[in-house]
């Protein structure tokens, strides 16, 4: 597989507090959400991709295990939002909300 993020792919991701991982994916999101409301669909497939690929390696993370319910479920909904028909009702601000909570953990966590 290639990774956009090869150095976090590599370990580095893992070494990550469970916090911060959240606050890196809603960092993407946000990202795809900004380039959607610009109308540029192409910066923002790329922006969910790469938050895909974070969570992704969030869930392969062991340290997550008892997390995996969640994030396997935020990756269904996250994919239904951005790339399907949007099943689940999300928002953009829902999402936010979602991302803000680990964004402000891990910022105590520091």
């Amino acid at each position: 597989m290639i990774y956009q993020h090869r150095q976090l792919a590599s370990g580095r991701w893992r070494e990550m507090p469970f916090f911060e991982q959240m606050a890196n994916i809603g960092s993407e999101v946000e990202r795809a959400i900004n380039w959607k409301k610009k109308d540029n669909r192409s910066y923002s497939q790329q922006a969910f991709e790469r938050g895909l690929e974070l969570l992704d390696l969030t869930i392969s993370d062991s340290k997550n295990l008892k997390r995996l319910k969640e994030l396997v479920r935020a990756r269904e909904t996250l994919a239904d939002y951005f790339a399907f028909n949007n099943d689940y009702h999300s928002t953009d601000k829902s999402w936010s909300n979602y991302f803000y909570a680990f964004n402000y953990a891990s910022r105590l966590g520091r």
